[in-house]
């Protein structure tokens, strides 16, 4: 049988995820055919290449600096859940930085243990979506010991818990430390979107927004369900630790309220009205924005934005967050 080349191009076309909706059978259109014939077959990394060549360069700081949080989450989740992250995943991502000191597989059972693995490969997609954007870095130096994650319950506890807090022991102890992460990265990307310029930016920002944002709330409906259970053996309730560490991030991020736990005084509710608080959002039911520097503050667990700690003992990457290392 004969396939018109009109038909191949289409199905060639729909294979790179375009749909040609005329036919283009006239010998007038033959050149400009066989040019988008050559160009959907052209290998993704140079049509990567292409593509980045639209963004603003105004963009591409804000582009780069949310790697910082993606490669962390990535190694979190894959490791808790797999016991291997993205040097066996996808080990080109990382670019040969460092190994992230501490990870673990988590003992978690199957059904968080399924959620999980799907957030870790989420997370590669994130990666290569930013890095086909723009050029990005190395995967810098992270630190998800559990002692990491237990400074970090320490520090909104306001004593050291004993036995330290292990956020690889369960599902609960590890939802609790999910917790700490997308979230950061949500508000993020929510203000980042308003700064930027380009429309492939702002595409490719609305897109990671909405997956992390799934993300949160996947993690926040889960800990919801034991919202009033008890973090053994701590004299603590779910409810109550996801409150301190929200207080804890707001006092780092030097911001004002932006974050709030699962329970909340009914004024924070939505419409003023409700404790449950399976969402946070501000008084229109909206995200809250963090600027770079609040992440930075929160990240490193310092408050400051040129003094590096917490997940990235050596600080992390990008322009953004360099110019303030090199000024510390």
């Amino acid at each position: 049988m004969k396939i018109k080349t009109s038909h191949f191009l289409s199905l060639a076309a729909k294979s790179k995820g375009v749909i040609i909706m005329a036919k283009l059978t006239s010998p007038a259109t033959a050149f400009l055919r066989h040019l988008l014939l050559l160009l959907f077959l052209l290998p993704v990394s140079y049509s990567s290449k292409l593509a980045n060549s639209s963004i603003p360069k105004a963009d591409v700081p804000l582009l780069e600096f949310p790697l910082n949080l993606e490669y962390l989450e990535a190694e979190f989740f894959l490791y808790g859940a797999l016991g291997y992250g993205l040097d066996r995943v996808a080990p080109k991502l990382s670019d040969g930085g460092p190994p992230p000191y501490g990870v673990r597989l988590a003992n978690l059972d199957p059904f968080t243990k399924d959620v999980i693995t799907q957030f870790g490969y989420q997370e590669v997609g994130h990666v290569k979506a930013i890095k086909a954007g723009v050029k990005g870095f190395p995967r810098p130096f992270l630190n998800l010991s559990a002692a990491a994650f237990a400074s970090v319950m320490n520090s909104a506890v306001g004593k050291t818990l004993y036995p330290p807090f292990d956020p690889y022991a369960n599902s609960i102890n590890y939802l609790l430390a999910s917790y700490v992460i997308p979230y950061v990265g949500l508000t993020g990307y929510v203000g980042a979107n308003p700064k930027l310029q380009g429309y492939k930016s702002k595409k490719l920002v609305a897109g990671l927004l909405g997956v992390e944002a799934g993300q949160d709330a996947v993690i926040r409906a889960l800990l919801y369900q034991h919202a009033f259970s008890t973090v053994h053996p701590y004299n603590y309730t779910v409810a109550e630790i996801t409150d301190l560490i929200s207080i804890l991030r707001d006092k780092l991020g030097h911001a004002g309220l932006k974050d709030e736990g699962l329970i909340v005084p009914p004024i924070l509710g939505a419409e003023g009205k409700l404790a449950g608080n399976v969402l946070a959002g501000d008084n229109y039911s909206l995200s809250y924005p963090r600027t770079p520097e609040e992440i930075l503050r929160i990240i490193y667990s310092s408050g400051d934005e040129h003094v590096p700690g917490g997940f990235y003992p050596k600080g992390a990457d990008g322009k953004i967050a360099k110019s303030y290392l090199k000024h510390a």
